[in-house]
């Protein structure tokens, strides 16, 4: 059999571009499907909060207030706000009823059944997680410890409103714990659910609404490189302090 010579056609640089065009005419290019990542995240979780937000006036408490969005929203409905983080934070904004303590929320001198109001925007995920904002040491209760002094500073009857990653009980170290069917009634022991809603990501990365049982079935993606780059649901909570805790404590 002879060989086949293969010999090259150069085309008029106008030539090629048009049969290009009439090619992806005939056979449009497939985008590949986006990546399912937590992009947007806050947008769920900031408007969940500030609809869920009693009016003051009242004490208030955020923690991992970070760039403090959620407490300056607590001063604006009139509550004095204490906006703790683990790490120092500079506001882009000034509100005499926000006082900002930087530390360790275990650690702070806060007095009990003192605060109507408590805030915690996906932050009690990280504790005990090492790696990220500062956190040192790995702690398998650092979680659950916050969760129950949270329910101590809060009056008897005081409001927990809350946001966290969902999906399998996972941990995605170096970021975040993810809450599932077995750690997550574990986490909110010291408090009575009041109300629950969660979200998911849809094939095009928007997240949409979900049932409880979608979003504690789903598969956490891990990327150990990329916080962002990571994917779970999203749990959104009501939680109250009854007066039966406050009697007890």
């Amino acid at each position: 059999m002879a060989e086949k010579l293969l010999v090259p056609v150069y085309l008029p640089r106008w030539m090629r571009l048009a049969m290009i065009k009439a090619k992806r005419t005939i056979i449009p290019c497939v985008a590949a499907p986006p990546r399912i990542t937590i992009w947007g995240e806050r947008d769920v979780e900031w408007s969940f909060l500030s609809a869920q937000m009693p009016d003051g006036p009242g004490e208030a408490i955020e923690f991992g207030c970070e760039h403090g969005y959620m407490s300056l929203m607590a001063a604006q409905k009139g509550f004095h706000v204490v906006a703790n983080d683990l790490q120092e934070q500079s506001f882009i904004w000034r509100h005499p009823n926000v006082e900002f303590r930087q530390g360790d929320f275990l650690k702070l001198d806060l007095p009990r059944n003192c605060f109507d109001l408590a805030i915690n925007c996906s932050s009690v995920e990280h504790v005990g997680v090492a790696g990220r904002y500062g956190i040192q040491l790995n702690q398998d209760e650092g979680d659950i410890e916050v969760m129950k002094k949270l329910a101590q500073i809060l009056k008897p009857r005081g409001l927990l409103l809350m946001t966290a990653p969902v999906g399998r009980d996972s941990i995605l170290a170096p970021w975040c714990r993810v809450y599932g069917a077995q750690r997550l009634p574990k986490l909110f022991a010291p408090f009575r659910l009041e109300q629950e809603s969660y979200w998911i990501k849809d094939e095009q990365n928007r997240w949409v609404a979900a049932s409880r049982d979608a979003a504690l079935a789903f598969q956490p993606i891990h990327d150990p490189k990329d916080p962002h780059g990571c994917a779970y649901a999203l749990g959104c909570f009501v939680l109250s302090k009854t007066p039966e805790d406050g009697a007890a404590q």
